[in-house]
């Protein structure tokens, strides 16, 4: 059990962190850190990987303060910067502290951005390097986060997942035409990574969102934003708008895909059971899981 339990009715500070940096001992690091974020009451989800840490959080004003500067002992996380917005009910329900490969998954054993990356772009100079008539402007997203809000005039790779990306720049993009790239992510992680892979595919001027759509929503008042839509986020609050304010959608229970209040018209909609996104290809075993679970809940109401 905890040793910290946070009241309902507390408000929660949800924070976002990442950084590229060599951790060749990140399997010793991960049962302290869980330990540490147990006794603090946090929940959310940690990734290490021999190339860094990336997670997102959520707990108590001091609990998320005492592991931020618990991280920051680290030598190496000395400068790990992270992006805050809060909660009113818990976006998570336990927190995991996990191995992998990567960080954030391209696959590609070779990109290292502890290596070489683009360059960072600040949310107050993002409008202008966008607005260059001959910056090729990509959001690095997949498919389903591209649909409830994008920059507007930015290009959608279409992926279904992050691995597909270097396909898409293969199959699309041209080093020897488009001279200039800017790419951008919900976070800056996948973007930050995006850039080191184009960059050995020879692309010489490639810019990336420093703090990603997050920190530009946070920090760009709304009427200078270049941003058309809401900003999926990976919790319960699923959707965030300018300020980073709770935005609209929800979240199907059936596929997890962001749906809208159009969404919830459509005759292919049941609440937790499937929307459009997914109607077509539930299987009956599914349903009847998902049916159960829906009694389930229910009783508990």
């Amino acid at each position: 059990m905890d040793s910290i339990t946070v009241q309902a009715d507390m408000t929660l500070v949800v924070a976002t962190f990442y950084k590229f940096v060599k951790l060749p001992d990140y399997v010793e690091i991960q049962q302290p850190l869980l330990s540490y974020c147990q006794a603090q009451g946090i929940k959310g989800t940690i990734l290490l990987a021999e190339e860094g840490i990336n997670g997102t959080i959520a707990g108590s004003r001091e609990a998320i303060d005492s592991l931020l500067s618990f991280l920051r002992s680290d030598s190496r996380l000395a400068d790990l910067e992270h992006k805050e917005s809060t909660a009113e009910k818990p976006p998570f329900q336990r927190i995991k502290v996990r191995l992998k490969k990567e960080i954030v998954t391209m696959g590609l054993a070779d990109i290292d951005p502890n290596e070489k990356v683009g360059t960072y772009v600040s949310p107050q100079d993002w409008n202008k390097v966008i607005s260059d008539p001959e910056v090729v402007v990509i959001d690095t997203r997949n498919d389903y986060e591209f649909s409830i809000g994008t920059f507007k005039g930015a290009l959608n790779p279409a992926t279904e997942s992050f691995r597909q990306f270097p396909e898409y720049v293969s199959n699309h993009l041209d080093p020897s035409q488009h001279k200039k790239v800017a790419l951008f992510c919900t976070g800056g992680i996948r973007c930050e990574k995006a850039s080191s892979f184009m960059l050995a595919q020879g692309f010489q001027e490639v810019y990336h969102l420093k703090g990603g759509i997050l920190k530009y929503l946070e920090e760009v008042p709304a009427e200078e934003s270049l941003w058309e839509g809401e900003c999926f986020v990976f919790d319960e609050r699923v959707a965030v708008s300018h300020g980073l304010e709770p935005g609209s959608y929800e979240m199907c229970v059936g596929c997890g895909h962001p749906i809208s209040d159009t969404d919830k018209t459509s005759p292919k909609y049941e609440e937790g059971i499937c929307c459009p996104h997914c109607f077509d290809s539930l299987t009956p075993e599914k349903r009847e899981r998902l049916e159960e679970k829906k009694r389930q809940m229910s009783r508990r109401i």
